[in-house]
């Protein structure tokens, strides 16, 4: 991985602990929970996946039949959540 990639997942994991510092709706929450006698440590986990985007065959994206057919990225994706697709539905990996 480049530099210039770790830099920006870097760069996005500062947006996301930004944003979450800065919810009005969390902030609340954890007032709340103080409110009733408890201090709140908020730990959140994010993981952060890179697939590099391969160029799909020419046609493929006109094709009639595209919206039905998944990419490798779509059948790697879904089979991260654990999620099997009827073999018909699943690209040639050969190639």
């Amino acid at each position: 991985m480049n530099g210039r990639i770790k830099e920006l997942i870097q760069q996005l994991g500062e947006a996301i602990h930004d944003s979450v510092s800065d919810s009005d709706a969390i902030s609340g929450v954890v007032r709340e929970i103080r409110e009733q006698g408890f201090d709140v440590m908020l730990m959140l986990e994010a993981t952060i996946g890179l697939n590099q985007v391969q160029d799909e065959p020419e046609g493929l994206a006109e094709s009639e039949d595209s919206s039905s057919s998944f990419t490798r990225n779509d059948v790697s994706f879904l089979k991260s959540l654990r999620i099997s697709l009827p073999e018909e539905d699943v690209p040639d990996t050969d190639s």
